[in-house]
């Protein structure tokens, strides 16, 4: 695809931001996620992750929250070998190649039709990995996806471009069409919101954000009564932590000690259905 970026709108160029940062952290001294293939994708799409406007603590940010969800389907498929994985708005990351779940998962990358017209090109085809084209709040488009099955549903900054009622109407869907299975995704609080539209090194996606945020990681319960949050992941204390660089851990170990202000960063939320 030489150095020419594909047409993506607005909405799909937010992937560069989680792109970038998990290339960035493939290459940093102590990385998180340690996915090189982040930056081997990048560099196909002639995309220079050296551009990105990301700062060094947001980069371990983008990279532990993957590196979580990466964990909640490795824990769920190890436990339903026969599960469907249904990775929402998975840009250009191939997370299937850091999980290596059982053979007889189907796992289905799920993203706007540009994107995953770029995606079947510079991520390697694998057996039972489907990329899946849609548009989220199509009510049809789960129609070719198993409904007979455990499902493990995960979406990476996904939440903050849908409005409320469409996320609401996307979780509704998902748990009426599988029998059993978990969701996660990370939460944005209205604070986080408002700094993601004020803050530099997120600028770039600052129009096209939607979700008003939500303060109480038990508020999607109240949108979907099938759903049952069982874990809360605050990453201020999360064990990786302790090999971020002097100044962030010191930061963020402080901002761990409240859990109101360890909610303002990122946080990772883990529901039951």
């Amino acid at each position: 695809m030489g150095t020419t970026l594909p047409a993506f709108t607005p909405v799909e160029k937010s992937l560069y931001l989680t792109l970038g940062g998990r290339a960035l952290d493939s290459r940093s001294p102590h990385p998180v996620l340690n996915d090189p293939t982040a930056w081997e994708i990048a560099e196909k799409v002639g995309y220079d992750p050296a551009t990105t406007s990301v700062v060094a603590s947001q980069v371990r940010d983008i990279a532990l929250r993957a590196k979580k969800l990466d964990e909640v389907v490795r824990r769920f498929t190890g436990q339903h070998p026969d599960a469907v994985v249904l990775d929402l708005g998975a840009g250009l990351d191939d997370r299937r190649s850091r999980v290596t779940p059982p053979s007889t998962v189907d796992w289905y990358d799920v993203d706007l039709p540009g994107v995953t017209a770029v995606r079947r090109e510079v991520v390697p085809p694998r057996a039972k990995v489907h990329a899946l084209a849609a548009d989220l709040t199509d009510p049809e488009w789960l129609a070719g996806v198993p409904a007979d099955r455990p499902a493990v549903i995960v979406a990476d900054g996904l939440v903050a471009f849908l409005s409320e009622a469409d996320f609401t109407a996307l979780l509704n869907r998902l748990t009426s069409h599988f029998p059993t299975g978990e969701v996660a995704f990370n939460g944005y609080t209205r604070f986080h919101l408002w700094a993601i539209k004020h803050y530099r090194g997120t600028g770039s996606i600052a129009g096209v954000v939607r979700h008003p945020g939500f303060d109480d990681p038990r508020e999607p319960e109240r949108w979907d009564p099938d759903l049952t949050l069982v874990e809360e992941i605050l990453l201020a204390r999360a064990p990786e932590v302790a090999e971020y660089p002097a100044a962030i851990r010191w930061f963020t170990r402080l901002a761990a000690l409240s859990t109101a202000v360890s909610r303002r960063g990122t946080t990772v939320l883990r529901y039951r259905f």
